[in-house]
């Protein structure tokens, strides 16, 4: 897949699956999925390093977990955030994260919110990146917002997030993301748009959908937000193995002559 399949499968009503992962092991096991895409989220300051927001996230990280993810999927279209304040630091230095991103192995960069970045997305794209927006929720912006809330819920906040959907558009975005933003108006916003809609927590009528491989898995069961569905126990069956790899090391069963050498 490449940027140009996002408007493809817009124009074909064909949806477009992304997931969000952070390390190779997963990437690896993405890679051989029929999943479209991956997205190296700068969530990983939260899932992977345990922190309460994203805002700990920094180019260097990001650069170091989207290398690890090229190499355990080198045949994914692979999207990389731009970490927190990277663009607001000049054009010097925001050109220096897009830089370090690509060279990490992404093929595309995301940057979250449109005011004060419509200009700089438009130098990005001219200089041959692409890049993904992100409206509604932006966690980058959560204390601004006062919290992780549903996006989009005035009259005026519609019209906000309408206009901002076609900034970036027009400012050369190839894609985006609509995060925690009521049905309708994110149904209104992907049949405005010609480029790519993709959602989490935006209802059915996007043109794609992502979420992240924990969640999706089901590993955090204190994660339950309205728009998450658990493909799998993953929490259940990961400590069921590993109370039977305890179990079976304390009854001397494992490992058994066939896993010795002699």
């Amino acid at each position: 897949m490449n940027r140009l399949d996002f408007v493809k499968r817009k124009n074909n009503k064909e949806k477009i699956s992304m997931v969000t992962c952070y390390d190779s092991w997963s990437a690896k096991l993405l890679n051989s999925t029929e999943v479209d895409c991956l997205l190296v989220g700068d969530s990983l300051a939260m899932v992977m390093h345990g922190f309460d927001s994203t805002l700990p996230a920094t180019v260097e990280l990001m650069a170091l977990h989207t290398k690890a993810v090229r190499r355990g999927a080198p045949d994914k279209f692979i999207v990389a955030d731009m970490p927190f304040l990277s663009t607001r630091k000049g054009l010097k230095e925001s050109i220096d994260a897009v830089e370090a991103l690509m060279h990490a192995g992404a093929n595309a960069i995301k940057i979250e919110g449109a005011e004060g970045h419509c200009e700089l997305i438009q130098h990005i794209v001219q200089s041959g990146v692409p890049v993904m927006g992100h409206l509604g929720l932006t966690p980058q912006s959560i204390h601004q917002l006062g919290g992780f809330k549903v996006q989009g819920k005035t009259a005026s906040a519609e019209e906000a997030l309408i206009a901002s959907a076609n900034a970036l558009q027009d400012a050369g975005a190839f894609s985006l993301v609509l995060e925690c933003v009521p049905t309708l108006l994110a149904q209104q916003i992907t049949e405005q748009l010609k480029i790519s809609t993709i959602g989490i927590g935006a209802g059915l009528h996007t043109d794609g959908q992502v979420l992240v491989l924990q969640d999706l898995l089901g590993f955090n069961q204190d994660f339950k937000p309205r728009f998450l569905r658990h493909f799998s126990p993953g929490a259940d069956w990961f400590t069921q193995a590993v109370n039977q790899f305890h179990k079976e090391t304390c009854e001397r069963s494992f490992p058994n002559e066939q896993e010795s050498y002699s």
